[in-house]
């Protein structure tokens, strides 16, 4: 018993002796860093002369974890009337023994820019923190909502409802769509082709009822039907021509699907020098709400335009060929309008983007489009380009082309409002640090497609006074399936 009561003696006194060192050493130890004599953190913070007296108080919400403040906006009637400049006064609560790096933020908004990120220092020496201001000037809102939308999906992508069946087997080639109705065309014989149109309205409440085309007198091509498109209520189907310059290009318009279509061309292009052979592996149809305009064909090695004018829907005539604006553009090319102007996008998957006139000749190439599908590039394989203009501001879409291992289809948008001119915007894209999209769906699918066309589409909805209410935007790809995505305009919160 002796024993075990000296031990347990020795003990006591050998915890005392160690409780008395640490006690001694205390101050010595390191200390955790929020009790430290140099922590660095904001705790509150706001700008307190903003507005046209400078007597308007903003509160800015610090969220420590992403270090990041947010503001109200910021009343333009703030800004320097003849330097221009936004001088903000800052005002903050930070740590014992910190400071704000500096009280005044000189701020300079470039024209058409609203928003604006600034590196705020908390210093306690040697330690600082930094946190980024995001600063926003109270301006009227444009453009469309990309964060909240509605999707209709019928693709690859497993989010949505199951992928459109016409789409297997690479049958469905061509589609379309206008706002109120998506095209199908599927390439078979002429005695079970089965070209088709969908409801919008049906399609957003998950009903697929196929309104079939009344197909009399369809008949010639490698395919009788193989691409087309949806124009203001205006059906269109392309054959697909032979590898023989004597197969006529053919064009099909209907605008009641019961009833048989019209033939509104054939055209035996072997009399046309230098325009190529089978024609109908792409079609383009631009036309304004008049239904004027041209229809465009690339031939399949990539080299030559054939554009035919048309008035009125249904008159074409004038059958020409151009070279491309730029060779190799491959099977799927495109030709699309840029509203009613007189300048064109051209694309292919293989090249670069290119703006043009309606007779080839090039205005602008893009120069820094990669071979990437993914990531912040600006995607060689982008299809069918368009732009659309919405609400105040620009934007341009695509579909990218599964054409590459680890590439999937994809619709993409970019927005392009900076710039008085498309040259300009596209000038202003590449020279993005990064060309990064503001929307980005995949359809999915195959990722290596042996054909893999795609296609755009895009509709604005009025309001009643004929303001824009609503984009919806559309993609589709082979075996990919198609989407569309409706999205509402931008609102100010604040």
């Amino acid at each position: 018993m002796k024993l075990i009561y000296k031990t347990q003696k020795i003990r006591l006194l050998a915890a005392f002796i160690s409780l008395l060192a640490i006690a001694a050493c205390k101050d010595n130890l390191p200390e955790p860093m929020d009790t430290s004599a140099n922590v660095t953190v904001l705790n509150s913070i706001k700008i307190i002369n903003t507005g046209a007296n400078g007597d308007v108080v903003l509160n800015g919400i610090v969220d420590e974890d992403a270090k990041t403040v947010s503001f109200p906006r910021i009343d333009t009637l703030t800004k320097d009337p003849i330097t221009g400049v936004y001088n903000l006064k800052i005002e903050a609560q930070v740590s014992n023994g910190a400071v704000l790096e500096k009280e005044f933020y000189p701020i300079t908004f470039e024209q058409g820019e609203s928003e604006k990120i600034v590196v705020a220092k908390v210093m306690n020496s040697p330690r600082f923190r930094e946190y980024l201001l995001k600063l926003r000037l109270k301006v009227p809102v444009y453009g469309a909502d990309f964060d909240t939308y509605a999707t209709y999906d019928f693709s690859n992508n497993p989010l949505g409802q199951p992928t459109y069946s016409a789409f297997g087997g690479t049958l469905t080639r061509g589609s379309g769509f206008d706002g109120q109705h998506v095209l199908v065309i599927q390439r078979l014989t002429v005695s079970t082709q089965s070209p088709h149109l969908l409801s919008v309205d049906e399609l957003k409440n998950g009903v697929i009822n196929k309104i079939m085309l009344n197909t009399t007198g369809i008949t010639g091509g490698t395919y009788a039907v193989n691409m087309g498109a949806q124009v203001n209520g205006h059906t269109y189907i392309a054959n697909l021509s032979s590898n023989a310059p004597t197969n006529p290009v053919k064009i099909y318009h209907w605008t009641n699907p019961n009833v048989a279509p019209q033939l509104i061309a054939s055209i035996d292009i072997s009399g046309l020098a230098g325009a190529g052979i089978r024609h109908g592996d792409n079609f383009s149809a631009s036309l304004d709400d008049q239904g004027n305009g041209f229809f465009f064909f690339g031939d399949n090695a990539g080299a030559k335009i054939l554009r035919f004018n048309v008035a009125n829907y249904t008159t074409v005539t004038n059958p020409t060929v151009f070279g491309m604006p730029l060779t190799g553009a491959g099977a799927w090319s495109s030709y699309n309008r840029i509203g009613n102007t007189s300048e064109y996008l051209f694309t292919g998957h293989p090249i670069q983007l290119v703006l043009a006139n309606d007779g080839g000749a090039a205005i602008y190439t893009t120069s820094k489009m990669t071979t990437l599908a993914k990531g912040t590039s600006f995607p060689l394989t982008s299809s069918d380009v368009r732009i659309v203009n919405f609400n105040g501001e620009r934007y341009l879409i695509t579909v990218t082309a599964p054409i590459g291992t680890g590439s999937f289809a994809n619709l993409r948008v970019y927005n392009i409002t900076k710039g008085k001119t498309v040259k300009d915007a596209l000038a202003n894209l590449e020279n993005l640090p990064a060309i990064s999209p503001i929307f980005d769906y995949p359809l999915m699918g195959p990722t290596v497609n042996a054909a893999a066309a795609a296609q755009t589409g895009f509709y604005v909805k009025k309001d009643g006074l004929g303001k824009d209410e609503k984009l919806m935007l559309y993609a589709a790809s082979t075996d990919g399936g198609f989407a569309f995505f409706e999205f509402g305009k931008k609102v100010a919160t604040d």
